[in-house]
């Protein structure tokens, strides 16, 4: 074996180590855009999860307030007749019947 049978065997296995490399490097490259898409997938998924979970929990806050503002304004109705009729500018008081005393 002489320098050239040498060097043509170095440039064999340099040649095979370059497109060893350009195989890996493309592969490599390959499930790092797979991994990309599918982190940005998911991702999405979970932003629309938590938006769908967030208008629940604000859809829920508007309904209480509305009960709450029934609830506040009944109770003002309510208030306003029993002070009438203490202070009695109101219908006559009723009187509670069946108990002696």
């Amino acid at each position: 074996m002489d320098a050239d049978d040498i060097n043509e065997i170095e440039e064999i296995f340099q040649r095979n180590i370059d497109v060893m490399s350009e195989t890996f490097d493309r592969k490599t490259g390959d499930m790092s855009e797979r991994f990309e898409q599918t982190v940005k997938h998911q991702m999405g998924e979970l932003s629309e999860d938590f938006q769908y979970n967030l208008d629940i929990v604000v859809e829920g806050h508007q309904m209480l307030s509305e009960k709450m503002d029934r609830v506040e304004a009944n109770l003002s109705r309510q208030i306003g007749s029993v002070s009438a009729e203490l202070s009695g500018t109101g219908p006559t008081p009723r009187r509670i019947t069946g108990c002696t005393g």
